[in-house]
């Protein structure tokens, strides 16, 4: 193998997906970096995939009969993968171009780094831009209370991917966060200040219409791996229990019971750490624009 160029195995899951799936392919298929492994993983799907799939002839491989979920399809996926750098895009996110060559790179000049990621735009059902994802340079501590990584965008070592075990298939909402958490006790991670994917956003997708779910995972990840399930996911999952809004075409509003509910829950899911969050409640009066922003999106 080129070092200089790795082989870099890209998996896409799927499951009934066929009206966004060719642009999530023609979006690897036609990046500029050559040395690329594609596989689809598709969960036996009802719709036209496997036609789609069949279509594309040996320009990528892929299986479909059924899975567990996402999380069990990229690890049957990347069992198959001879990729020295690993990244996973579904079926219904995209690629820019120069997204894989920007990661080769940011690899190669960081020999350190576990994983690699980049900017991404929140794009709507049709494809067009609505807004930036709140991505930054890489902050250990900041990982625990804000999912900055948008995964689309994001790039793991194999052997990074092995040592932690890959996704938890018992996660189906959060499995890219817990993976985050889990690489970053292990291995720093790099920032790459480029665009390099989009995340799609629209009603029927799982990090909308799932959002209770969500929260609950986030506060079993954040708790089993940081040992604290800070002020901004609780605040955000206060607000979805009070009005059911999927807190990003629906935000929910500041309110004393919001408030109440919060501080209630913090002490309830920091039973070992309660000082800790009071604290936090204080330095964070009014809890902030950022403690908002960060409660509208709890997985992404």
């Amino acid at each position: 193998m080129n070092p200089t160029q790795p082989l870099v195995t890209i998996v896409t899951p799927t499951y009934n997906m066929g009206r966004f799936l060719p642009e999530t392919i023609e979006s690897v298929l036609s990046q500029d970096y050559p040395h690329i492994q594609y596989l689809v993983m598709d969960a036996a799907s009802k719709d036209n995939t496997v036609e789609i799939l069949r279509s594309y002839g040996s320009r990528l491989e892929w299986v479909s009969e059924p899975d567990r979920g996402q999380s069990d399809a990229v690890n049957k996926g990347f069992a198959r993968a001879r990729g020295e750098i690993f990244t996973f895009l579904n079926a219904d996110d995209v690629y820019y171009p120069g997204a894989l060559r920007a990661a080769v790179e940011a690899f190669a000049a960081q020999p350190a780094a576990g994983a690699v990621y980049g900017n991404a735009w929140y794009t709507r059902e049709d494809g067009s831009q609505i807004s930036r994802y709140p991505a930054q340079a890489y902050d250990h501590a900041l990982l625990g209370s804000l999912c900055y990584i948008c995964q689309p965008a994001s790039f793991i070592r194999s052997k990074v991917w092995a040592e932690v075990g890959g996704l938890n298939t018992d996660l189906h909402l959060t499995l890219d966060y817990d993976l985050w958490l889990r690489i970053s006790a292990r291995h720093p991670l790099h920032y790459i200040p480029r665009d390099l994917a989009t995340s799609r956003m629209y009603a029927d997708n799982k990090t909308l219409s799932r959002r209770a779910e969500t929260f609950k995972e986030v506060v079993q990840i954040t708790r089993r791996h940081r040992g604290y399930v800070p002020l901004n996911w609780l605040y955000g999952y206060a607000g979805h229990l009070l009005d059911g809004k999927d807190g990003f075409y629906e935000h929910s509003p500041p309110s004393v019971i919001k408030y109440l509910l919060t501080l209630g829950m913090g002490v309830w899911y920091n039973p070992l750490r309660p000082h800790r969050f009071l604290r936090e409640c204080v330095a964070n009066a009014g809890f902030g624009v950022r403690m908002l922003a960060a409660g509208r999106d709890p997985r992404n």
